[in-house]
């Protein structure tokens, strides 16, 4: 009965010893699992993002760009996110960051990235703009003049005769017109005059004689 009690004895024993023994990894792996560290970097900014790094402590952060500060040191507890712009740069610039974690150094990083230049946007191709003589002409303030033919200068057919005017004399009459018979009887006059005329110096030379 004592061996076999014995035995039991060391076997528990070798059974407390082995929990203890994982069970102390497995305090010291959680710790481990809950700091997650992640960032970034692009040719723009740096995106920080620290997580489960514990409520009571006071972690820091710094962040420096080709050795000059971009994030002084910044104290946190359990968890800091921020994204921070890039200065201009027209080469690769080394971006650093240095978490400490305070539950221990395993748990701390400095770790550096390169942060590439942006590319420039390539401008569309802009129209080319038309020259004077490219562009279709403007239409002229007053119609192209189409020469109108005058009646003289239309092929085939005779220009109109002028009318006379007023004051030019009128064409010799051929036909009788009113005025003829004032014409006759004045001339009747005159000759009725002429024979009177005549009988009365007739009659002196007789009387004379």
């Amino acid at each position: 009965m004592r061996e076999k009690n014995r035995a039991l004895r060391r076997s528990a024993a070798l059974v407390a010893a082995a929990a203890a023994g994982a069970l102390g990894v497995g305090l010291t792996a959680v710790p481990a699992a809950a700091h997650t560290p992640t960032w970034s970097v692009t040719c723009e900014q740096v995106d920080i993002k620290l997580t489960n790094y514990g409520n009571h402590t006071e972690n820091t952060v710094t962040v420096t760009v080709d050795g000059k500060d971009l994030l002084p040191t910044e104290t946190f507890a359990n968890d800091f996110e921020r994204v921070l712009e890039l200065p201009d740069h027209d080469k690769e610039v080394t971006v650093r960051l240095v978490v400490v974690a305070q539950d221990g150094e395993q748990f701390s990083r400095d770790e550096t990235k390169t942060a590439p230049v942006c590319e420039e946007p390539t401008p569309s191709p802009s129209k080319p703009t038309p020259t004077p003589s490219e562009s279709s002409p403007a239409p002229s303030a007053t119609p192209s003049a189409t020469p109108s033919a005058t009646p003289s200068e239309t092929p085939g057919t005779e220009a109109p005769t002028p009318a006379p005017s007023p004051s030019e004399p009128g064409l010799a009459e051929t036909g009788s017109s009113s005025s003829t018979p004032l014409i006759a009887g004045a001339a009747a006059v005159v000759v009725a005059a002429g024979v009177g005329i005549m009988w009365a110096s007739r009659r002196r030379r007789s009387t004379q004689g």
